[in-house]
């Protein structure tokens, strides 16, 4: 049956469009920008087990590792304050310029890492300025991963969104890489000795030209279409406090604020155990427990194969998502933890072949998350908190659960000499995810709440379906978004202003459910 195409009122929203290109640059920018970040904090956690532990903890035994370990996760206890402050301020100005501002942070504790002077220089106050930096380095990472992860799922077709938002974790895989590929190459070419007194400094010391480029990409992008649509409408919000942000966030948000916790600890724990832990197992914990580790040049190698891996299957598996949806593969990703979680790890005491495939389960099972996840997340949120929710809740399920892994799975070893706590780990994580994924609602080919429908400019559905009936013509957007826009606009004349815009825009983007 054939007729006139339906024409659709003021209810529903009229599509936003962007250049195909115009996009790229922003899911480019933002991953580059990802790459010098990540380079910057995974550096630490490749050099921890190979010689930062002897530089900075040389007489605490067989605990200096412990230590190492918990003086990266000292990072974490500053990333929720840094997600905190950096996302309310991208909600006010602007995602663009805040994430500039976190790319310069980290580059700076970075590359003031690599001029520490060793601990038999300078005594206890060089362990003491590494956890100074390692916190300088999270309150940075706090507010860059969930900008950067808003910044492209704001600036991605409805329709695309998974394929753009894999780009992300393409330049967080490639910075990690990049990360272990110069500290392999150190240890293969460096003596020890060198590499203890000088050598472990130059990775840090790279960061320089990286955090630049980033600098320079970003400073040059103009804001998500999103944000231009909320400060248009609702230009009072850029005054909006901490507090009413919160608020927000408690009343109305709740649901979205567990599932996001879920579906982080999931794949940050996976993450961690990986990227963080199994480097410290196979070349420090195994042997010292008299098991088939390996040497510290054929761990990096291996974990920079598996890396490599995941690098040129990512964006398949984002643009497989955009296809069959983003549950069917988080189910995938978390079935396999609780299947294979403890296996993968019993692998890793079974020789180079064992070793090898227990790292590939170990990736593929990432992939699902890694893929999938960062085109997720900023669906649960409107865009006037999106960032401000995100880097709160991401950052402290990070910090508290994930980022925490590799110290309290090292310290479970030493005090029960039990080798299966990184599977156990994985396992755990597996069920959370389970759990999570079950009352997750799926995303794909939806825009964003708060935002309009956005389509590529040749993509667009044709521009007379959004022509208004029974009403005055306006330029876009839904009733609602109308009706709330004119009641901030008369709130403006009052004392309260702020508030009276925040609860406008409150109502227009709070999900039906409550």
């Amino acid at each position: 049956m054939t007729g006139k195409p339906r024409k659709f009122g003021l209810g529903v929203a009229r599509p936003a469009v962007e250049e195909e290109g115009t996009v790229r640059r922003a899911a480019a920018a933002a991953s580059i920008g990802n790459v010098a970040e990540w380079y910057d904090f995974g550096v630490y956690s490749y050099l921890a087990a190979i010689v930062l532990n002897r530089v900075f903890f040389p007489e605490a035994g067989e605990w200096s590792l412990v230590l190492t370990l918990a003086a990266f996760a000292a990072a974490f206890a500053a990333r929720p304050v840094g997600g905190w402050v950096f996302g309310h301020l991208g909600d006010r100005f602007g995602r663009t310029r805040v994430l500039a501002y976190t790319v310069l942070m980290m580059t700076v504790a970075t590359v003031a890492l690599g001029l520490v002077p060793s601990h038999g220089t300078i005594g206890i106050a060089a362990p003491l300025l590494v956890v100074l930096l390692r916190m300088l380095q999270g309150f940075s990472a706090g507010g860059e991963y969930t900008g950067a992860l808003t910044l492209v799922a704001e600036y991605s077709p409805d329709r695309r969104r998974g394929f753009f938002g894999s780009w992300l974790e393409f330049g967080t895989i490639t910075g990690y890489t990049l990360g272990a590929g110069v500290t392999a190459a150190l240890v293969a070419l460096l003596p020890d000795e060198d590499l203890l007194t000088w050598g472990w400094r130059i990775p840090f010391l790279i960061a320089l030209p990286l955090g630049l480029v980033g600098i320079y990409l970003r400073l040059r992008l103009e804001d998500t279409p999103a944000f231009r649509q909320l400060m248009d409408r609702s230009p009072a919000l850029a005054t909006m406090s901490y507090g009413r942000a919160f608020q927000i966030l408690r009343k109305h948000y709740r649901s979205a604020v567990f599932l996001t916790a879920g579906l982080v600890i999931t794949w940050n724990v996976t993450n961690y155990v990986l990227t963080s832990y199994v480097p410290t197992y196979l070349t420090s914990t195994l042997p010292r427990y008299g098991e088939s580790g390996t040497d510290k040049a054929l761990a990096t190698a291996l974990q920079v194969g598996v890396m490599l891996l995941m690098l040129c299957s990512i964006m398949f598996v984002g643009r497989l998502s955009d296809r069959v949806g983003r549950k069917p593969i988080l189910w995938t990703g978390s079935i396999a933890l609780v299947v294979l979680g403890l296996p993968s790890v019993w692998l890793l005491r079974e020789g180079l072949a064992g070793q090898i495939t227990g790292l590939l389960i170990m990736g593929a099972t990432l992939l699902c998350f890694a893929a999938v996840t960062p085109s997720t997340l900023p669906a649960l949120f409107p865009t006037m908190v999106r960032y401000a929710g995100l880097g709160l809740v991401f950052n402290l399920a990070v910090s508290i659960f994930a980022g925490t892994s590799p110290t309290i799975i090292e310290a479970a070893v030493t005090t029960t000499d039990n080798l299966d706590w990184p599977g156990y780990f994985l396992v755990a994580a597996g069920v959370i995810g389970l759990v999570t994924v079950y009352y997750l609602p799926e995303p794909a080919g939806k825009a964003l709440p708060g935002a309009q429908p956005l389509y590529f400019t040749d993509e667009a559905p044709d521009e007379s379906l959004y022509e208004p009936v029974g009403a005055s013509s306006q330029p876009s957007g839904t009733r609602a978004v109308e009706q709330g826009a004119e009641k901030e606009k008369a709130a403006e004349k009052e004392p309260d202003a702020p508030s009276g815009a925040a609860d406008a825009e409150e109502r227009t983007q709070r999900p039906s459910s409550g």
